[in-house]
Order: C-alpha cells, then structure tokens, then sequence
C-alpha cells in the first residue's frame, strides 16, 4: 500500500483521470494532463508541490490536451516524457494526427476545435526499461503504439493510462491500435506481484489481482 498522497483529478469531457504523483522535496510528476489545465495548476499549488515531469501514458488527445498551459505555467519547465512511438502526437503535426484519431473515434474531427493548442514536443523519449523519477517504464503496446506504464515498485503502484482498467481495457480500433498486442500487454500484467495496486486511465483504481481473475 502506497504512502504516498496521490491526487486524483477528472477531468475533460470523456473523464480521464489525471493523476498527481509527489516525487521528493517538494516536487511532483503529472500522469495523463487531459484536460483542465488550471485545475491540474491549483492542485499542484495547494499541496506545495512543483512540478518536474508531465508523463504520458499515450499521445491520445484526452490525456495530452492540458501540456500546453500545464508545461508553460511553471519555471523551470517541467519535462515532458512519451514513449517515441507516440511522440507524433505531440509537436509541430500534432493537430493533424489528433484530427485523424478523432475522427476514427467519433467520425467527425471538429470537437477537436473546441479545445486545441498547439502541443510542445516531447522533451524526453522513454523506453521500456527505463527509469524517470520514481518509475520504471513499461512498454505495453496495443491501445497505441506507444502505451506505456508507469511502475513505482517500491510504493507497489503501477499507472496503466488505456492499456487496463478495473473490469476492462483499451479500445483498439483507433489508428495504431492492435488486439494482438493488448492482450500480450495485458499478461504481461497479470503476471505481475497481484498486490500491485492499479491507477487506470479512467474510471476507479483497482488491483493486479482483482483483474487478471477476469480474464
């Protein structure tokens, strides 16, 4: 069980969850920015925290669309961190390859309007197997390319994004997406230590074990 204070934030019109994550002396990393950017903002002030990474679990648009002001209102800049395969989701064509997501998932592109700015590039590809603050970094493919998650071993959390969720998982009919592959993810898993407790993409926390029953 972890000891740490983790702040859930839901925020964006689909409900995604952001998560603050404290680090040490005073600093903090933000999983999954979706939306609500001055939200995000008055939370890490209050609690006395700065922040030192924004860390993505995927580039798609509802757990990015914060960056912008989240990564600009704070000095020095905090350091924004996405597996390279997703990296086309943040940076100069950035809107063009949310347009095409979008409109995968909803059929039209034009909800994208109502809530776009122009997306920094990333500061820092991650891969699997490396470490950025107190993660370890997972490559788990299938809800895009690029998912990862977000392993603290130590406080036995683990941040999912899409890839699981308590009683589901991530779509896969999205551009990049691949069923093949989120299975494998998903046992991957499973076959982790079942305390590990899960800090999904949307919806309620769960644990390794009260899922992988379910499958």
């Amino acid at each position: 069980m972890s000891n740490k204070n983790i702040i859930q934030l839901t925020v964006g019109p689909v409900a995604t969850n952001c998560w603050i994550y404290p680090i040490d002396k005073g600093s903090a990393a933000v999983i999954d920015p979706g939306d609500e950017a001055q939200e995000i903002i008055d939370a890490l002030k209050k609690s006395s925290l700065t922040l030192e990474y924004i860390l993505l679990t995927h580039g798609h648009f509802d757990h990015i669309a914060a960056v912008p002001k989240l990564a600009a209102a704070f000095e020095p800049k905090p350091q924004i961190a996405i597996h390279r395969l997703d990296s086309h989701y943040l940076g100069a064509d950035a809107y063009k390859v949310h347009s095409q997501s979008i409109k995968a998932a909803m059929g039209v592109s034009s909800f994208l309007d109502l809530y776009w700015n122009d997306v920094p590039p990333c500061d820092r590809f991650i891969e699997e197997g490396d470490t950025i603050g107190t993660f370890t970094v997972l490559h788990l493919p299938g809800h895009t390319q690029g998912s990862v998650a977000f392993w603290d071993k130590e406080e036995g959390v683990i941040f999912t994004g899409d890839t699981l969720f308590a009683n589901g998982y991530g779509r896969t009919d999205l551009p990049g997406g691949n069923e093949e592959q989120l299975f494998t993810s998903l046992k991957r898993l499973f076959a982790m230590d079942a305390n590990i407790k899960v800090y999904p993409g949307h919806d309620k926390t769960t644990t390794i074990e009260r899922e992988a029953v379910l499958y």
